[in-house]
C-alpha cells in the first residue's frame, strides 16, 4: 500500500490551516528558522550537513508541533551555506525530504541548500524595475527555452545554455548579424517568456548533452540548477537574478512558465511526504489518482494549503526576483478560484505583472465544470488565455494536414474576424470568448506541435519555398494588426525548423536550439518580422483593449471572396489628428482588386516590406493587393 493509502486511512486533514509567511527555511538577522507545514507527523527534526557530497551529519535540530499542523524550531545561528534536509516521522514510517518552500537546494536536488537571500543580489538589483505596461496589448511576447537561446555553436555567445547567455551583448553570428539579447533588442519585442526556469526533475544539473523543456515541476521556488556555472550552492540564484536584470537594463520584462497543474514526482513527492494524500486529487471512488495532466497526477488547488502554495510561490518569484509575468501550463487544472486570488495577490504587488495561461488540459480533470479555467472562463479575471481558434484558422491544425486561411483553406474570413477583434462580442456573426483583446494571446506557434514553417511544409511541401515563405509572413502580419496580445515562438523570425519533430520536449540540442545562421540565410523574413512589430508599436490602434472602443473605430469592409478588408481609426490615440488604417488580407494565388474609396493612401506594409513608414502612394479607388499577402495603407 502506498504511503498517501496509508496515511489516507488513519489522518484526517479537516480544516487545518496555517495562513503564516514564514513556511520553508529562512535566514534573517544572524538566525536561522526552520518551518514545515506536516499535520499527519509524529516527530519532525532537521539534518544539518557542511558539504553535499558527504552525508556526515554537522547538526541536528528537534522541531517543535505548533498550531495548525505546522512543526518548527528557531536557530540563533546564521546556517547560510549548509545543506538540509527534515526527517518526517510518522511512527512506523520516516522519510527524508527537503520541505515544499526550499528556496535554493544542492546538485541535482538531493540536499537543500541554506541561503541568505539579501547577499545573492547582483550588482544595481535594489534599482531594477520590471517593464512597466498601461495594458497587457502592448505586450509583445517571444517563447524561448534558455538552452535553445544560445547553445548553438552559431550564436557567438560564450556562456552557451546558462542564464549568463542573457546577459552577453555586442555577439554575432559568423557573418555579422546580431545573436543574443542585441537580437532581442533589434527585433523590438517587449518580454522574453522562458520555458520553465523552476527546478525541474529530468535533467542532470551536471550534463550539459542532458536536455528536456522543463514540465516535470520538482521545486517550485528554486532555478533551475542546470543553466548555472555552479548547481550546487547560491550561484543559480544569483545568476537568474543577473539575467532578469540584464533583459530589464534593455526594456525587456521576464516571463516564467509556471506548472502548478500537476508535479513529476507523486508517492516521492515532497509534498506527499510532508502531508500524505492532501495535495493530489483523486476520482470519485477516493482511491485512483486523477491524471487530467496526462503525466499521472493532478495537484488539487482547490484544497487551502495547495492554494496557500502556489500563491505564495507566485509571490516570491514576483518579489524576490522581479518577475514580469507568468504563463500557466494546462490552466485548465487549476481551479478558478485560485486564478482569481493569484490574480488579486501579484496585481497588488505590481498591476503590470502579465498573466496567461493554456485554458485546457491533457485529460478533462477531476474538478467540477464550473472551476475549470477553460476559455470564456477567464473574462474579466484579468487574465488571458491563449487562442487556439484563431491560430488554427490562420494555418490549420497544430500537426496535421489540415490547411487554414494562409496556407490554401477557403471559407475562413470570418473566423479570422473573430482573431482581428481581439475575440471580443463585435456582432451577431463575429464573436469568441472574451470581453477584452487582453484576455487573448495570440499566435500561430508555440514550443509545443509543429513550428510554423514545419506546419507549412508538410501542409504545402510541393510548393516552392518562397510561396511558404509568403505563407509564413501572412500568418504573422495577421498576428500583429489584429487586437489581442501577439505571442512569438522564439526563431520564428527566422523561420524556425525543429526538421519536423513536432514533440521535441526531450530532442536535444540539434532539433531544438535556436540555428542563428537561419538569420542570414533568412534576414528578409526577419526584417519583415521585425517591421510587423514596429508597426505595432507605432499605432496604438492595434493594441486596442475595450471592446466598445473597438466596435466604435473598426469597420469590416466589403471584399472579394475568401479576403478580409477593414478599417481602423485612432480615436483613442495621442496624437492631435486622427489617424486610419486600412488593412487588407489576400490568401488568394492570384491578385485581387480591392476597392479602397476615395482619399490619398500610403502603403506602410506589403508581401515585401513591413514598417510604419510609407514607401508607395495610392490615390486610386481600387488597389491591387500581391497573391498571399497582407496590405497595411495608411490614410494621408
Amino acid at each position: 500500500m502506498s504511503l498517501d493509502n496509508k496515511m489516507d486511512l488513519s489522518f484526517e486533514y479537516g480544516d487545518i490551516f496555517y495562513n503564516g509567511d514564514d513556511l520553508g527555511v529562512i535566514v534573517d538577522k544572524g538566525s536561522t528558522s526552520f518551518k514545515i507545514w506536516s499535520p499527519a507527523a509524529e516527530k519532525v527534526e532537521v539534518l544539518i550537513f557542511a558539504d553535499e557530497n558527504d552525508k556526515s551529519i554537522n547538526d541536528k535540530f528537534l522541531l517543535k508541533k505548533g498550531e495548525n499542523g505546522c512543526w518548527s524550531t528557531l536557530v540563533s545561528e546564521d546556517l547560510s551555506g549548509n545543506y538540509y534536509l527534515f526527517i518526517v516521522d510518522y511512527g512506523e514510517y520516516s522519510y527524508e525530504v527537503i520541505d515544499p518552500y526550499a528556496r535554493a537546494v544542492g546538485t541535482n536536488s538531493k540536499l537543500g541548500y541554506i541561503v541568505d537571500l539579501s547577499k545573492t543580489n547582483p550588482e544595481g538589483w535594489e534599482s531594477d524595475c520590471r517593464v512597466k505596461l498601461e495594458k497587457p496589448t502592448d505586450a509583445i511576447i517571444y517563447e524561448v527555452h534558455v538552452k535553445d537561446f544560445s547553445i548553438s555553436s552559431e550564436s557567438g555567445i560564450e556562456l552557451k545554455g546558462d542564464y549568463l547567455a542573457f546577459t552577453e551583448k555586442g555577439t554575432k553570428n559568423r557573418y555579422g548579424f546580431k545573436t543574443g539579447i542585441d537580437h532581442l533588442k533589434e527585433l523590438g519585442i517587449t518580454h522574453v517568456h522562458l520555458l520553465p526556469v523552476f527546478d525541474f526533475a529530468t535533467v542532470d544539473d551536471t550534463w550539459q548533452k542532458d536536455y528536456n523543456w522543463g514540465y516535470d515541476p520538482y521545486y517550485y521556488n528554486v532555478p533551475e540548477g542546470s543553466y548555472a556555472s555552479d548547481p550546487s550552492d547560491e550561484t543559480r540564484i544569483i545568476e537568474f537574478k543577473k539575467m532578469v536584470k540584464a533583459l530589464h537594463d534593455e526594456g525587456i520584462g521576464v516571463i516564467m512558465d509556471v506548472v502548478y497543474n500537476h508535479t513529476y514526482y507523486t508517492e516521492d513527492s515532497t509534498f506527499s511526504k510532508t502531508a500524505p494524500g492532501y495535495f493530489y486529487r483523486k476520482h470519485e471512488d477516493e482511491h485512483n489518482l486523477a491524471n487530467g495532466s496526462g503525466v499521472g497526477n493532478e495537484f488539487a488547488t482547490e484544497k487551502p494549503m495547495a492554494r496557500k502554495f502556489i500563491i505564495d510561490s507566485l509571490s516570491y518569484w514576483a518579489e524576490e526576483y522581479h518577475i514580469d509575468g507568468f504563463r500557466f501550463d494546462l490552466m485548465r487544472i487549476i481551479d478558478k478560484e485560485t486564478m482569481d486570488l493569484a490574480e488579486d495577490k501579484l496585481h497588488e504587488i505590481d498591476s503590470s505583472i502579465l498573466l496567461y495561461g493554456e485554458p485546457w488540459s491533457a485529460l478533462p480533470p477531476q474538478l467540477h465544470h464550473d472551476e475549470q479555467m477553460l476559455k470564456g472562463a477567464q473574462k474579466k479575471m484579468n487574465i488571458s488565455a491563449f487562442n487556439d481558434h484563431f491560430r488554427d484558422a490562420i494555418k490549420g491544425d497544430t500537426d496535421g494536414d489540415t490547411r487554414g486561411f494562409v496556407n490554401g483553406k477557403k471559407g475562413l474570413s470570418n473566423e479570422i474576424k473573430k482573431g482581428i477583434v481581439g475575440a471580443i462580442y463585435y456582432n451577431k456573426e463575429i464573436h469568441d470568448f472574451t470581453v477584452s483583446p487582453s484576455e487573448t494571446i495570440n499566435y500561430v506557434s508555440a514550443h509545443d506541435n509543429l513550428t510554423l514553417w514545419d506546419k507549412l511544409k508538410k501542409t504545402n511541401g510541393e510548393e516552392p519555398r518562397h510561396i511558404r515563405i509568403k505563407m509564413d509572413k501572412m500568418a504573422q502580419a495577421i498576428i500583429f494588426t489584429s487586437l489581442g496580445v501577439p505571442f512569438l515562438q522564439g526563431g520564428e523570425e527566422f523561420l524556425r525548423t525543429k526538421y519536423g519533430n513536432s514533440n521535441s520536449y526531450n530532442a536535444g540540442d540539434y532539433i531544438n536550439m535556436l540555428k542563428w545562421e537561419r538569420k542570414t540565410r533568412f534576414h528578409n523574413t526577419f526584417k519583415y518580422y521585425s517591421g510587423l512589430i514596429d508597426l505595432r508599436k507605432s499605432y496604438e490602434i492595434f493594441r486596442m483593449d475595450d471592446a466598445k472602443t473597438i466596435r466604435n473605430n473598426l469597420e469590416f469592409l466589403e471584399s472579394p471572396s475568401n479576403t478580409v478588408a477593414y478599417k481602423i481609426k485612432s480615436e483613442i490615440s495621442n496624437s492631435k489628428k486622427e489617424e486610419e488604417l486600412l488593412i487588407l488580407y489576400n490568401p488568394n494565388r492570384e491578385w485581387i482588386d480591392f476597392e479602397i474609396g476615395e482619399g490619398r493612401w500610403g502603403i506602410i506594409v506589403d508581401d515585401k516590406k513591413a514598417g510604419n513608414e510609407v514607401f508607395n502612394i495610392f490615390k486610386d479607388h481600387h488597389i491591387k493587393v500581391p497573391p498571399i499577402s497582407v496590405m497595411v495603407l495608411f490614410h494621408r
